[in-house]
């Protein structure tokens, strides 16, 4: 209940009554909506007592979808769907906003719901990329999506399937905003059986179906299609049918190559430096190197692990010249395959306290840039890039706004 309480606290009373105006079950007496929000707030929370058990969990199951686009990612889904971007802008509030989408535009919810599935399983272990043609045209007409839709009720032996297509954006560091089509793709898996309670309250076998999800973007602009699935085989099939049905090229199954790392910069002492012309979010005030880990070139079994919290005035360098060796000889005879940075940013406003973004690179490929903030990718992202360590082509901010 306590995240069904606070979005009741953090939704204005006016959105809370017409919200519960939609359901079907009767609120006490008691509740005065022209009442102070706290006596509302605590009405309600006595009165969800009161619902049949089916009506509340129905009322605390979409309460929590709300809540989960209620964030800033949230909120950026949302944003790259809604169809009433005006009246949307006007609504104040995270939990406001993605309840007015729910009750004014429910569709565009729950591709909201899709776009934020798409984004945080992005470049994670469901996601693959693949290098198609560029600046095609998807089809978004019925017989195309009736295709498609064919074509996975074959592969995967189920009648029932659901796919919504839609354009949504994307943007980039530079603030450029990258429109893309988004595939959502529902398909019933094979019948399984499972415990559960009956209305009696005796434990019996029920059937049970499941729905698996399944996502796919298409960049014309870079001519990518990006896939989320919970298999690799799946991921490459759902490619090639979508570039076959709903956009007329061959597949060929290239796939995009991933970010790399690379650590070398750091292999003697380094300055990192700061763009002077950030905005204030992005300011940096120091960074320190906390972990450095070394492999021999001759040697690729072993590590050789430094770890410095600078208290005693040494920096990590100063640990790999005495127990390395000097800069010169560890760039002849050893790589740096994984390095930690706290990367210290200024107070903002009237704020005193720092923040920090705890950045860990291993080489090639890996960083845990995916699981922060859309705001701490940008910040990580640019000066990853600046000062060398992360190559390749500019990095999409997943679902940032791009106002």
């Amino acid at each position: 209940m306590a995240p069904v309480t606070s979005f009741f606290r953090k939704t204005p009373v006016p959105s809370l009554k017409a919200y519960f105006a939609t359901k079907p079950f009767t609120l006490p007496a008691t509740l005065s909506w022209t009442g102070s929000d706290g006596d509302v707030v605590e009405t309600l929370i006595a009165a969800m007592d009161t619902f049949l058990e089916a009506d509340r969990e129905a009322l605390i199951l979409e309460i929590n979808r709300v809540i989960a686009l209620a964030d800033e990612p949230g909120q950026n889904a949302l944003l790259s769907v809604v169809s009433n971007r005006v009246v949307f802008d006007t609504v104040a509030g995270g939990h406001n906003r993605a309840l007015w989408v729910l009750m004014n535009e429910p569709v565009n919810f729950q591709l909201a719901e899709d776009v934020r599935y798409n984004d945080e399983k992005r470049r994670g272990r469901m996601w693959q990329g693949f290098v198609v043609e560029k600046h095609k045209l998807v089809r978004k007409d019925q017989f195309s999506r009736d295709a498609f839709t064919a074509e996975i009720q074959k592969k995967f032996n189920t009648s029932n399937v659901h796919v919504d297509v839609f354009d949504r954006h994307r943007v980039t560091l530079d603030r450029a905003s990258h429109q893309l089509v988004q595939v959502a793709v529902y398909r019933e898996g094979r019948p399984d059986d499972a415990l559960g309670f009956d209305a009696a309250g005796k434990l019996q076998r029920h059937l049970v179906k499941p729905v698996f999800e399944a996502s796919l973007t298409y960049e014309p602009g870079e001519g990518v299609i990006e896939v989320v699935a919970g298999d690799k085989d799946i991921r490459v099939a759902m490619a090639s049918m979508m570039g076959r049905t709903l956009m007329d090229i061959e597949f060929k199954g290239e796939i995009l190559p991933a970010r790399e790392y690379d650590l070398s910069v750091l292999m003697a002492p380094f300055d990192f430096p700061t763009d002077p012309r950030a905005p204030a979010d992005q300011v940096i005030e120091r960074v320190q190197v906390r972990e450095l880990r070394f492999q021999p070139l001759d040697l690729t079994g072993q590590r050789v692990t430094l770890e410095c919290d600078g208290s005693g005035g040494e920096t990590i360098w100063d640990m790999a010249d005495r127990h390395i060796g000097p800069a010169a000889q560890r760039r002849d005879d050893w790589s740096i395959t994984r390095a930690r940075l706290i990367v210290k940013l200024a107070p903002q406003g009237k704020s005193r306290r720092s923040r920090s973004l705890n950045l860990t690179i291993t080489v090639p490929h890996g960083c845990n840039l995916k699981g922060m903030t859309p705001a701490e990718q940008l910040v990580g992202e640019k000066y990853l890039r600046d000062w060398g360590i992360l190559k390749g082509k500019l990095e999409v901010i997943d679902g940032a706004d791009s106002t």
